[in-house]
C-alpha cells in the first residue's frame, strides 16, 4: 500500500510533468462567444489587481513572460487564454477592485466576469488570488458571493507569502482559513505560495493535475 509520502511525491510528480509539457499562450477574449469549446479541462484565476495572478501563471509554467506581469493596477482587460498541455486551459481573468480605472472600463470588465463565471459550463474551479499581506478584505467579496451564487468550485491561494514577517504566515492561513469555512462552494484546503521564491508553486501544479 502506498505511504502519504509516496503519494504526495506521485502528486507533485504529475503536476510537474503536466506544466513541462507544451504550454502557451491561445488568445484574448472580450466576449463568451469568443471563447473555444473543445472539451479541455478549464481552470481561472482571480483577484484583486495587482495581486500577482500573471506573475503566478509565470511562475507555475516556468516561463518569465508567458503571461504580461505589470505594476500598473488593472493590466489585465480581458480573458486571457492559455493552453497547457493537452487537456487543460488556464484563464487569466481582469482583475477587480481596481477604482481609478474609466467607469466604462471597469463596468464592462465586471460585466465579462459575471457572464464568464454563470455561463461557462466547463469550468471546473476558480483560484482566488488573496494578497497574504492584507487577507480576504471588501474588495474580494463580491467575487466570493458570485462564485458561491453560481456554485463555481473555488480555492483560495495566498500569494506574497515571502512577504510576512516571521511568524505570521500560521496566523494568516488560519484566519483566511476561518473566513471561508461557511462558504458553500469554497474548496477547503488553502495553497500558500511565493511566486517569487517558488514556495507551495510544486503544491498549486499538483492540485491543478489533480483535476484532469
Amino acid at each position: 500500500m502506498d505511504t502519504n509520502d509516496e503519494i504526495e511525491k506521485a502528486a507533485l510528480e504529475k503536476g510537474r510533468l503536466l506544466f513541462s509539457g507544451p504550454l502557451g499562450f491561445e488568445k484574448g477574449v472580450v466576449a463568451l462567444d469568443q471563447l473555444p469549446a473543445d472539451g479541455r479541462v478549464e481552470i481561472a484565476f482571480a483577484g484583486r489587481s495587482n495581486v500577482g495572478k500573471s506573475t503566478l501563471v509565470n511562475a507555475l509554467t516556468g516561463r518569465k513572460a508567458l503571461a504580461r506581469a505589470s505594476n500598473t493596477p488593472g493590466r489585465t482587460r480581458e480573458l486571457n487564454l492559455f493552453l497547457i498541455g493537452d487537456s487543460l486551459r488556464a484563464v487569466d481573468m481582469p482583475g477587480y477592485g481596481y477604482a481609478k480605472a474609466p467607469k466604462t472600463e471597469i463596468s464592462r470588465w465586471q460585466k465579462l466576469i459575471k457572464t464568464y463565471l454563470r455561463g461557462r459550463a466547463g469550468l471546473t474551479r476558480v483560484y482566488v488570488l488573496i494578497d497574504a499581506r492584507h487577507g480576504i478584505n471588501k474588495t474580494d467579496l463580491p467575487m466570493l458571493d458570485l462564485l458561491d451564487e453560481c456554485a463555481v468550485s473555488y480555492q483560495i491561494v495566498l500569494t506574497k507569502m515571502d512577504k510576512l514577517k516571521t511568524g505570521e504566515a500560521e496566523k494568516v492561513v488560519s484566519a483566511t482559513a476561518e473566513a471561508i469555512s461557511k462558504r458553500p462552494a469554497a474548496f477547503p484546503v488553502l495553497i500558500a505560495t511565493s511566486a517569487e521564491k517558488g514556495g507551495g508553486i510544486d503544491e498549486l501544479r499538483a492540485a491543478i493535475a489533480d483535476l484532469i
